[in-house]
């Protein structure tokens, strides 16, 4: 059974950072981080293919940074300079295979969620 757990959710000013983990069971899989704000529909954040290979979506390239360390079974998300609208839930996501990586539709198993906070 796969299971994810997300942490590292919390409130910080604009310009801070943040690193989101996600312990997972299934360390073969491909991993995605997204994200949902109120009223909004889930947005992929950024995605790690089997072979190591990354996606980052537009809207947070260049701050963002996703990792995984197959020996402690946890996928990272580096949130650097966050702004308020990076403010929702984050959720950690995991399937065999993905095509893209940053849609929610290709994922079955989903972690709970973490929510981050940016405030001005």
């Amino acid at each position: 059974q796969v299971q994810l757990v997300e942490s590292g959710g919390n409130s910080v000013q604009a310009g801070g950072s943040l690193r989101l983990s996600c312990v997972y069971t299934a360390s073969s899989f491909c991993m995605g981080w997204f994200r949902q704000a109120p009223g909004k529909q889930r947005e992929g954040v950024a995605a790690i293919q089997r072979d190591g290979k990354t996606r980052i979506a537009d809207s947070v390239k260049g701050r963002f940074t996703i990792s995984k360390d197959n020996a402690k079974n946890t996928l990272y998300l580096q949130m650097n300079s966050l702004k308020p609208e990076d403010t929702a839930m984050y959720y950690c996501a995991s399937d065999i295979w993905v095509a893209g990586g940053l849609d929610a539709s290709e994922y079955m198993y989903w972690g709970q969620g973490t929510q981050v906070t940016v405030s001005s």
